[in-house]
């Protein structure tokens, strides 16, 4: 049986490289401004003439208003957002869903296209389907349609785009990693498809097919998928979460950068976190220099 024996030497190393922390960069409590000038934003809270943090993060300054960006938060919804949820309960024409936000989200029987992608009016026969269409445990790609007063979101899948998502890894990181860009569904030329979730959670799966059906998201296809197809999967996977752990913007360039880069590598390695800030430093330095 093999034993891989790593050195705490080179675990070390790796730890010298990590940049200093950025001089904006609060806890709850500090003070930011003794300015009366500036007027207070999210994240922040007046303490006489001084106003101070009330969570931790980075502060950001919009002509003379003040806000705090948390390091770490729950998904705050906006319409247009790409998000990637998980059906928990099938209720009277709506699906509850958990998107990784403070409340979850609701998707309409109003809101989804149709097997065949029909446009019509929803019948009490669609209603008894609700169940084949989508059930609990379910995972769909889906659009922020409205956000309601209390904050929980209202979604949408009338794109044949969205809808059931079936064979692929999910990966989870924080929804403030995801870079907003005008479209969130890559096809990379490794051979993967990518989805990235403005709620932090990040769908790989096989190459789609740019032919676009007209089951409108409801036929699954599971097929065996090749051992090739799923290292693929697996190494964008790992190099997903090693540039989530170095606190690095996720899109489509910075992932297939780090990608490119860990092919030196077997796929396991990449957890090693020696490795995977080495790969990840790579791929900072070729997206400075474009």
């Amino acid at each position: 049986m093999a034993v891989d024996i790593r050195l705490a030497s080179a675990r070390v190393a790796a730890q010298d490289e990590v940049p200093e922390e950025p001089a904006n960069l609060v806890s709850p409590g500090d003070v930011i401004t003794t300015d009366t000038g500036f007027m207070r934003g999210h994240g922040t809270y007046m303490e006489g003439d001084k106003l101070s943090a009330s969570v931790a993060g980075l502060v950001e300054r919009v002509n003379k208003l003040i806000c705090v960006k948390p390091l770490k938060t729950r998904y705050n919804g906006e319409v247009g957002d790409v998000i990637i949820g998980r059906i928990i309960e099938v209720g009277q024409r709506r699906w509850k869903v958990e998107t990784h936000s403070k409340l979850d989200s609701v998707l309409l029987l109003s809101s989804v296209n149709l097997p065949g992608g029909e446009l019509r009016r929803r019948s009490e026969e669609d209603e008894k389907m609700m169940r084949q269409y989508l059930k609990e445990g379910d995972l769909i790609s889906a659009e922020v349609h409205s956000v309601y007063a209390d904050g929980s979101l209202s979604l949408h899948t009338r794109s044949l785009k969205y809808g059931k998502l079936s064979q692929g890894s999910l990966v989870q990181v924080s929804p403030s990693l995801v870079k907003k860009r005008k479209t969130h569904f890559h096809n990379l030329p490794c051979g993967a498809s990518l989805i990235l979730g403005n709620n932090g959670y990040i769908w790989i799966s096989p190459t789609l097919n740019e032919e676009m059906d007209d089951t409108g998201g409801y036929e699954q296809n599971f097929e065996p998928i090749p051992r090739s197809d799923r290292e693929v999967i697996a190494r964008m996977r790992n190099c997903v979460l090693a540039l989530a752990d170095s606190k690095m913007m996720l899109f489509d360039s910075s992932i297939l950068y780090t990608y490119e880069a860990s092919l030196k590598h077997p796929v396991k390695d990449l957890l090693k976190p020696e490795i995977a800030t080495e790969v990840v430093n790579h791929a900072v330095h070729r997206l400075e220099t474009m």
